[in-house]
């Protein structure tokens, strides 16, 4: 067939369409070619599954097109997969998700705040009402008194990177072109969400067979510009204590090396974020820890002192920056070296726009033969070692009759190898984690702590498995966030992966606890209790929840563990297996904890009838006495 053009043409449906799209859509960078988007994640039902349901067996069945379907068991949770994927992978592939109308779609919500808050490409497929509007109200269709053409799906706008919902099929090609434009911008990407009507997918059209071309979409390594390079450099060359912060954008840009290099030649000493762990080892001489609110003492002792601060590569949440108190030094001035003009403006820095790899490789030749002081580097040393001990200790801390959780950890981080994976996202273990955790590869560190998600843990866990099915995947979740959502060990067992997943039970929420008792709240509602029927309370006694138990009836292998030798032994038996295994232990929710060094900033009641809101208020005040703008 041919259009009036003499184009040639293939009639399919715009479902149908989008297949074969997504199917042709590569990604490049240093010579490496890979498919962008490898596979579907989906749950069916009306909206979808007599569209892109329908596409995607007749591309399987026909063998016309290669795009492999995945059944998630929450939407929510498939996105989170995608996430741990497209993390694991460099941001230089992804899944695309597919959802029925209604509350299907709207169960991504979280998934795509989440993607775009870490600045991590997903393609969100959210069905939608039908565009003829001849059946309305349809099932689940919300009626806005304001406007006809309102969905619930607009409820993505605000949380995606690129939005559009096509009511005609011959708006897939501008907004198919669009969506990958975006996905595969190391700047602008995030979740991005194309709604599909349910009348629309099944509606047939005659395409322009060049729609479904290869296409090859080229991710660059933009280099700085010589000015910003020559300013930077002078302002580290003025520098007597100067700190870098490394962040995800080192590790996305596979820019390990580079910065080994630089800080060797420099004599620099380098900080990470939770996205930056591991890209300088952990016992690399000008390794120092984790930076920020749950950072290393030496990190933060450093950050302190410096009179310079380089950030690559990282966004300076306020974890990093301790709410804007860590970085104390009154004349401190900042570098920033970032892919993103956002990022690398922020705190009136000197900025140098550049990916994270060239950036450094040309910082490095510009201040060739410029070193810190051996001051600075002794100081960099003595601090380093000193928090090795510390962290020892906490490995090995004797605490019974529970054992603690930093023991725990102890026992995970001396017993997995260096390209075995530990998978985090929310409670009180990623600030264990910051601290004390010993990373030496730049994978094998996976904490989601952009969106620090409830929930995100096994989800995330499957998507990095699937990303890199050669690595040892260790998926630690405390009892909260397990119960938000453990769904994905199904999708784990159904698709035959070995995931070890580490369920840590103190029934309640130990971070929030913690926080709340340091607020002057005492720990209200975080506990997992019966209702008192004499105070009314949820202070009763502890609930008879079984985790495990669960656990096992999801398919997975189970071994309880007691005490941390037990641990040590059921986290073996573990990794001999070939199947997901859950690895179940009880630990004490009060501590104690590992020795905190920086504040995080939330607000306290300025007024209470309560003494220890008060007394609370009172330290949070002189705590705000540090913050400043950094300008």
């Amino acid at each position: 067939m041919t259009d009036p053009t003499g184009t040639p043409t293939v009639r399919l449906t715009t479902a149908q369409a989008l297949v074969r799209f997504l199917a042709a859509q590569y990604s490049e960078r240093d010579g490496v070619e890979q498919r962008f988007i490898p596979g579907v994640w989906g749950i069916f039902g009306h909206g979808n599954v007599a569209g892109l349901g329908q596409a995607l067996l007749q591309a399987a069945t026909t063998g016309e097109v290669d795009l492999p379907y995945h059944l998630a068991r929450n939407e929510q949770g498939m996105v989170h997969a995608t996430v741990g994927f497209a993390k694991t992978r460099n941001r230089l592939q992804t899944f695309a998700c597919s959802a029925s109308t209604g509350p299907g779609s709207t169960n991504m919500v979280t998934g795509a705040a989440l993607a775009t808050t870490n600045r991590i490409p997903v393609l969100l497929l959210p069905s939608d009402m039908f565009a003829t509007r001849v059946p309305d109200p349809v099932l689940q269709q919300l009626e806005d008194t304001r406007g006809g053409d309102v969905t619930v799906n607009d409820v993505f706008r605000p949380v995606s990177k690129y939005f559009d919902r096509v009511t005609r099929p011959e708006q897939l090609i501008p907004a198919a072109q669009a969506a990958m434009r975006v996905l595969t911008d190391p700047v602008e990407t995030g979740a991005v969400t194309l709604c599909l009507p349910q009348d629309v997918q099944a509606e047939a059209y005659d395409w322009p067979e060049t729609f479904f071309r290869k296409r090859v979409w080229h991710i660059g390594r933009p280099l700085p510009e010589p000015d910003a390079l020559a300013r930077a450099a002078a302002v580290i060359r003025m520098a007597e204590r100067p700190l870098l912060i490394a962040g995800g954008g080192v590790v996305y840009s596979e820019a390990e090396t580079a910065l080994r290099e630089f800080a060797e030649d420099t004599g620099i000493p380098v900080a990470d974020t939770h996205a930056g762990k591991g890209a300088l080892p952990w016992d690399h001489d000008r390794a120092v820890g984790g930076v920020g609110s749950t950072g290393a003492e030496s990190a933060n002792a450093l950050a302190r002192e410096a009179d310079v601060v380089i950030g690559v590569g990282t966004r300076y949440s306020d974890f990093t920056t301790a709410s804007h108190t860590v970085f104390a030094d009154p004349d401190v001035t900042f570098v920033n070296l970032n892919v993103a003009r956002l990022d690398a403006a922020k705190h009136a820095a000197t900025q140098l726009v550049s990916d994270a790899r060239t950036g450094l490789e040309a910082l490095r030749r510009e201040l060739a033969g410029w070193e810190v002081a051996a001051d600075h580097r002794a100081r960099t040393r003595e601090l380093a070692d000193r928090w090795a001990a510390i962290t020892d200790a906490c490995y090995h801390v004797e605490h019974g009759p529970l054992p603690a959780q930093t023991a725990v950890l102890g026992v995970l981080n001396e017993e997995l190898d260096d390209r075995d994976v530990v998978v985090n996202a929310a409670g009180s273990m990623p600030g264990d984690l910051q601290m004390l955790w010993r990373a030496r590869d730049p994978k094998a560190y996976h904490v989601e702590y952009a969106y620090s998600c409830m929930g995100y843990e096994v989800a995330g866990g499957l998507g990095v498995k699937m990303a890199d099915p050669s690595r040892e995947v260790v998926v630690l979740v405390g009892d909260g966030s397990y119960l938000m959502m453990a769904q994905e060990i199904v999708t784990m067992v159904s698709e035959g992966l070995k995931v070890i997943i580490v369920v840590v039970q103190n029934h309640g929420f130990a971070s929030i606890g913690s926080l709340s008792e340091s607020l002057g709240s005492q720990r209200f509602g975080t506990r997992y209790r019966y209702r008192d029927p004499v105070t009314g309370g949820l202070d009763g006694n502890v609930l008879p929840v079984d985790l495990a138990a669960n656990a096992a009836s999801l398919g997975a292998t189970v071994i309880r563990a007691e005490g941390i030798e037990g641990f040590r032994a059921a986290l073996a038996e573990a990794k001999a297996a070939d199947t997901t295994t859950v690895v179940h232990i009880e630990t004490d929710p009060v501590g104690p904890n590992p020795p905190g060094s920086a504040w995080w900033d939330v607000p306290v009641s300025q007024v209470s009838a309560l003494d220890s809101t008060r007394d609370a208020y009172e330290t949070y005040r002189s705590h705000q006495q540090g913050q400043r703008h950094y300008l």
